[in-house]
């Protein structure tokens, strides 16, 4: 009895070791293919990332900002089709040529004038570089005290109250209000000239750079203080880049307004010089004179206001494409 016993014991016992091993083997079986499982998503993971990595430019058009990109293929499409409306208008007599010349007559208008076959008898080059003197040196006189201005203003409030009125005085007035003014306190000479288009050159600039430095938070300010920083390093180091993105907008504005005042500046008493050549022919009913003269003096400002756009891509490269 004893023996059968043990024997049904031993036997009872095999029949439970049975069925935990293969509980052992099932276990081992799925943590293998949980493990295959976890590979291959890791696999697929890596894979998808280097899809995404191989594709950057197509992830950046999805979610770049409203109006970002390239414009440089539409803007000489659009010169194009107004060159093209400008030849079919003149040549099927849509207006009379006194209104609008022929692209032909303004090409051989500067022919003319640039050998001197004008009213006057001076070359292009001579009215364009009086031109270029004036506006040029006006507007590097204005960047030169409108910038510090504006920074001033925006930094402190007793020059904010000093100067605020009086830039947004005569801020709107337009430059042949005050050209009799100019006349009477600085003469008919080049001074006068230089102060009317500095004035046009001034506001835009002081504007621009007093804005520009709301740019800079009161976070920055701060941690500038409390790292030890003076006034004058927080307004070197945090203030003007902060405002650089502002100043270079209201330079490329500046520009645009002097080459507009250039007309008025050379009323008076000019002998040379674009606008006093647009002047001149404008007596003579010369069209094709006046036609070529304000393409010259839009294209000089374009190429400048592009060479801004360039300076901006550089210097203030946070700010993007313009």
């Amino acid at each position: 009895m004893t023996h059968e016993f043990a024997r049904q014991g031993a036997s009872v016992g095999r029949g439970r070791i049975r069925p935990l091993h293969r509980q052992d083997d099932m276990s081992t079986q799925d943590s293998r293919a949980a493990d295959r499982a976890a590979a291959e998503f890791g696999l697929d993971q890596r894979a998808t990332q280097r899809d995404h990595a191989a594709r950057p430019a197509r992830a950046s058009h999805r979610y770049r900002l409203p109006g970002q990109g390239r414009t440089a293929a539409l803007s000489a499409a659009t010169v194009a089709a107004l060159a093209v409306l400008w030849w079919v208008a003149t040549h099927r007599q849509w207006l009379p040529p006194l209104f609008l010349p022929a692209p032909e007559a303004v090409w051989a208008a500067f022919v003319d004038a640039w050998h001197g076959h004008i009213q006057g008898g001076l070359p292009l080059s001579e009215h364009l570089l009086w031109s270029a003197a004036r506006v040029f040196g006006a507007f590097v006189l204005a960047a030169a005290i409108g910038v510090p201005a504006g920074i001033l203003m925006g930094v402190s409030r007793i020059a904010r109250g000093v100067l605020d009125p009086l830039l947004e005085f005569y801020r709107p007035l337009p430059p042949l209000a005050y050209l009799p003014l100019v006349v009477i306190w600085f003469g008919i000479d080049e001074t006068a000239k230089l102060v009317v288009i500095f004035l046009a050159c001034f506001a835009p600039i002081a504007m621009a750079a007093r804005a520009g430095v709301r740019a800079a938070t009161v976070e920055q300010i701060n941690a500038a203080y409390s790292l030890g920083g003076s006034f004058a390093q927080i307004v070197r180091h945090i203030v003007l880049p902060a405002a650089l993105p502002e100043i270079l907008t209201g330079l490329r504005i500046a520009i645009g307004f002097g080459w507009t005042t250039l007309v008025a500046a050379e009323m008076v008493a000019a002998t040379a010089g674009l606008g006093q050549m647009v002047l001149n022919a404008s007596s003579f009913l010369r069209t094709d004179i006046v036609v070529m003269g304000i393409l010259i003096i839009g294209a000089i400002a374009w190429l400048f206001d592009l060479a801004m756009r360039w300076v901006e891509r550089r210097v203030v490269p946070w700010k993007g494409w313009g």
